[in-house]
């Protein structure tokens, strides 16, 4: 059973070729036709299918697109062009700390974002103890989340966003600022959560945390799919790209340094 769709999906930003520092600056570019904008695309075509249960792996260099994809899963990003469809509730945890109010304890801060991920205020009751007992920050929960370390928060938003069952679970970086600890805890969670028939779409840049999790890769470059398939596969296909990309401006630096070693000698 598909859950999550994507059909020819793009996504397109307009900015400003020409920024101002100062409302002098400014006007003066509106008044000689400067103030224009030019439009980045930061996905292209992008098709993808996830099945139930399936835990398929993000990669790609920054800026690939990989956060922007899962903006667009999630509802957050509306595309430019093509189709979205998502089968159940989506519990994303995309930029650190999203939906936390820093100035409300950590407690208040669980009410809150398990709020916005629909949750009834009964549900959360039920849930609030075991929250907290998989955050493993019980003696801070009354604390302010603003004197949260950024493992803390994460923590936090993990176990909120896990505590019950979605249909579909995005998790962006999610384990990159925890300890080994967390990332066990974490692994665990999505195990169990996969073995319930969520749905779960990863980015991350460590390897180890894609082959442990997912059960498929997808390689992004430039807002198009390059590759997907079998994790090791893909994997060793972005390990290709980098090689060729690291030699290629190798070979660049090396053609420029032979050019001035030349015009140096000739002007002797």
């Amino acid at each position: 059973m598909t859950v999550v769709q994507l059909r020819g999906v793009s996504l397109d930003y307009s900015v400003k070729e020409h920024t101002a520092t100062s409302i002098k600056e400014y006007f003066i570019q509106v008044l000689r036709g400067r103030r224009k904008r030019k439009v980045i695309r930061a996905l292209r075509e992008v098709d993808l299918e996830v099945e139930r249960a399936e835990c398929v792996g993000i990669i790609g260099r920054n800026g690939a697109g990989k956060s922007t994809m899962l903006k667009v899963v999630s509802g957050i990003l509306r595309p430019t062009r093509g189709t979205v469809s998502v089968d159940g509730r989506v519990a994303p945890i995309l930029e650190l700390g999203t939906g936390f109010d820093y100035e409300l304890s950590g407690r208040e801060n669980i009410e809150l974002n398990a709020l916005l991920l629909g949750l009834s205020r009964r549900e959360i009751k039920a849930l609030e103890e075991s929250i907290i007992d998989f955050s493993g920050i019980r003696r801070s929960i009354e604390q302010p989340v603003k004197s949260y370390s950024l493992g803390m928060v994460a923590r936090l938003g993990f176990a909120i966003a896990t505590a019950s069952i979605p249909s579909v679970l995005i998790l962006d970086e999610v384990t990159a600022v925890g300890d080994a600890e967390f990332m066990l805890r974490c692994q665990r969670r999505v195990d169990e959560l996969v073995s319930s028939g969520t749905t779960t779409l990863v980015v991350s840049h460590d390897e180890t945390t894609i082959r442990r999790l997912c059960t498929r890769c997808v390689l992004l470059e430039g807002g198009e799919i390059r590759a997907q398939g079998k994790v090791d596969e893909v994997l060793a296909e972005y390990g290709r790209r980098t090689l060729h990309r690291i030699d290629s401006a190798s070979g660049s630096q090396s053609h420029e340094t032979e050019d001035s070693a030349l015009e140096a000698s000739s002007a002797v």
